[in-house]
């Protein structure tokens, strides 16, 4: 009786994946925010990187270009599936 309660739970990896897939999810997050946003709030800095960061206006204007697009594909994958449904 008592092997039984110490025995561990069966570990098959998906918990290891799923962690690993949320903490780089949760990094590139952070990241992107940092240089869409909070770069350009923070006064200018010394450090090349950073202000390389702060001067580039790319990825400022990209989330915002992109939705369009977005719109764009969501409603032809709709078009897509119906057209494949009732084929």
């Amino acid at each position: 009786m008592q092997e039984k309660m110490l025995a561990l739970p069966k570990f098959d990896g998906r918990v290891f994946w799923g962690w690993f897939f949320l903490i780089i999810g949760s990094f590139s997050y952070v990241g992107f925010l940092y240089a869409a946003v909070i770069s350009k709030i923070l006064p200018p800095s010394d450090n090349v990187v950073i202000q390389a960061i702060q001067n580039d206006w790319y990825y400022c204007f990209l989330v915002p270009l992109t939705l369009p697009i977005l719109v764009v594909a969501i409603y032809f994958h709709w078009l897509s599936m119906k057209l494949f449904k009732h084929a």
